[in-house]
């Protein structure tokens, strides 16, 4: 696994490109800038590679505005209520990076730093890339210095696996997502009209206009959120609450210890075959629909990128858990690693 340039900084700093390969010919190309997937290549039903993630071809375009395409997001992923962070009896007051609340780590969150890169030898022979980095004491108003790795793996039977670590030298909330937008058609075949959704949740978190949570778990049963059933996106996604997609609880908050991952979602595409299935061992699922893509920004395949050109299925926890203690826990306590472990598992049918 030979990495490749991608440009620089404008500090200078180098950008690497790591591409693991199957024996099958899927393929994954991951960026050192923000641990980009910047792309993924998986057969349809007749064999045919095409790319299934929307992204860029050129460093310059990741560093401009776009909405995380493919990147590590955190340290909290997901929209911290008013950017208010309560831990150990003191108020930490983050970044307010979208409208009243704190997204995805804040301005200059993971998304947007250098990764170490540094490919593994696994005794299944699977190629695998290990992410490191050191997110200093105050960086984005968290506290405490975290070491993070972000493991990810592309396994012969087309599973794309994502394993994270984390040790911290005080107690700090910790709770990373892989934010890629999927399009099984092709990521520029157009809008995800033709995808089918299965999620594998009964309560949901609403949200208000401004996207911020109610911090209220809510039975999907009878709401256009309920997506317990495959439904068609076609159909689903213009009935959604600003046809935007919600925060899904997958296991109970009372759980006395991790399940490891299991099946949260399930996407089939009807043209090419393509079928994606969702394995977690995070306590929630963001379903988002990419209705902020408004055809500005230029893909990888010279396509615009309109309103839901692509999907978003974001494993992770629940985004105020350190402060509504019946969600579950994203802290990282000195002396006990936080590991999560998420996995992509493409096939067709």
């Amino acid at each position: 696994m030979t990495p490749r340039p991608f440009g620089s900084l404008a500090s200078g700093e180098p950008v690497e490109a790591y591409t693991l390969t199957n024996d099958a010919g899927a393929s994954l190309t991951v960026l050192t800038y923000g641990g980009i997937v910047s792309s993924i290549r998986m057969p349809d039903r007749q064999g045919r590679m095409d790319d299934v993630v929307l992204g860029f071809n050129d460093l310059g375009d990741y560093l401009g505005a776009h909405p995380y395409f493919g990147a590590i997001i955190g340290r909290i992923a997901g929209r911290v209520s008013g950017g208010y962070l309560p831990l150990d009896g003191r108020a930490y007051v983050l970044a307010r990076n979208d409208g009243p609340n704190h997204l995805h780590g804040g301005r200059v969150g993971l998304d947007k730093r250098i990764w170490a890169a540094q490919p593994l030898d696994r005794p299944d022979g699977a190629p695998s890339l290990r992410l490191f980095y050191v997110s200093p004491d105050g960086e984005e108003g968290y506290p405490g210095n975290v070491a993070i790795s972000v493991t990810y793996t592309l396994t012969a039977g087309n599973a794309f696996i994502i394993e994270t670590e984390a040790t911290a030298d005080r107690e700090t909330p910790l709770s990373l997502a892989n934010h890629s937008y999927f399009n099984l058609a092709g990521e520029g075949s157009g809008g995800i009209s033709s995808h089918e959704l299965r999620i594998h949740a009964d309560e949901y978190v609403p949200a208000d206009d401004a996207m911020t949570l109610s911090d209220r778990r809510e039975r999907v049963a009878g709401r256009n959120a309920d997506f317990r059933r495959s439904r068609g996106l076609g159909e689903a996604v213009p009935k959604l609450f600003k046809a935007h997609g919600d925060v899904y609880l997958l296991r109970a908050p009372d759980a006395a210890a991790p399940l490891g991952p299991r099946l949260a979602a399930r996407v089939a595409e009807e043209r090419s075959g393509r079928v994606l299935e969702v394995f977690t061992d995070e306590s929630c699922l963001q379903f988002y629909t990419g209705s902020a893509l408004n055809g500005t920004l230029v893909g990888k395949s010279g396509t615009r990128y309109g309103p839901h050109a692509g999907f978003c299925l974001e494993c992770h926890g629940y985004p105020n858990a350190s402060r509504v203690g019946a969600f579950g826990d994203i802290l990282v306590r000195p002396g006990r690693p936080q590991s999560r472990r998420t996995v992509y598992a493409f096939s067709t049918c």
